[in-house]
């Protein structure tokens, strides 16, 4: 990346990660800055990315529409497009901390900038993602344990199939937060109220029956302490279409790689209902 054209800015160590702006945010990432974004920009919302040809941004779509819970679309950028309201000045191939690569559903590379990756013909998807209702959980006293403890949100491919659509098909995938059994109604309601961001959790409880083996070893992200008490709790997950690229093998694909957010200028309450 040239650095005449995008210097890395200077954060002041008494500035909090979650003070900041988006577009502060997506200049640190612009710049290299690599790093999960839970916690960043309280108040705003965070966002999934998939990217896909024109050819296959129909099949995306109607994937989407048929399954809202975990693709809730939050905007689109249309063939070729690097920047829109969501990101005001930003530019979509570079703010965001990292990237994943697909060709034929295999991984290829995990870029912090896609700008050689980028073609005119590139439609992409902004999806919404349960970052955006965790400063509210933390506002209604409930802890998020990836963030107090330093780590990447667990997220799982589950046994459950999505929808298919067209040439796309896949698995559901999840997030799991470990919520005190006493609070867990109080994040039922509280999520519940942001629906374009997955909404309400889709299990709680065992595991096993979502087909999760073992919770220590999550597919995406880092596992998390459960401490005496805590009961795993379950939301659907914008890296769902990632998982169903996998399967489903189109000649391209970008997404953000997991927990490493788009950062929108949308507030948090614009999807609260």
């Amino acid at each position: 990346m040239n650095s005449a054209t995008n210097p890395q800015p200077v954060l002041a160590d008494a500035v909090s990660t979650a003070a900041m702006s988006p577009a502060e945010a997506r200049l640190l990432f612009r710049s290299g800055l690599v790093t999960p974004t839970a916690g960043w920009s309280a108040g705003y919302a965070q966002a999934n990315l998939i990217i896909v040809p024109k050819a296959q941004a129909f099949d995306v779509l109607l994937f989407a529409q048929r399954n809202p819970k975990s693709c809730p679309i939050l905007g689109v950028l249309d063939a070729g497009e690097t920047t829109g309201p969501l990101l005001a000045g930003g530019d979509i191939r570079t703010d965001v901390p990292r990237y994943t690569v697909y060709v034929d559903g295999e991984l290829v590379a995990d870029p912090t900038d896609i700008t050689d990756y980028w073609r005119d013909d590139l439609v992409t998807f902004i999806v919404g993602c349960s970052f955006t209702f965790e400063a509210a959980l933390q506002e209604a006293g409930i802890g998020i344990a990836h963030i107090d403890q330093g780590t990447n949100v667990p997220m799982y491919r589950t046994s459950v199939r999505c929808e298919p659509a067209g040439s796309i098909s896949g698995p559901l995938v999840v997030s799991m937060r470990p919520i005190p059994a006493s609070q867990v109604p109080d994040a039922v309601r509280v999520t519940a109220r942001y629906p374009a961001v997955h909404g309400a959790p889709v299990h709680v409880g065992n595991p096993a029956e979502l087909g999760i083996t073992d919770l220590g070893r999550p597919d995406f992200g880092d596992p998390v302490e459960i401490k005496d008490g805590y009961v795993p709790v379950f939301w659907a997950c914008g890296v769902t279409p990632q998982a169903a690229v996998m399967e489903s093998k189109p000649s391209l694909a970008i997404g953000h790689a997991p927990g490493h957010m788009l950062i929108t200028d949308a507030r948090d309450s614009a999807y609260l209902v």
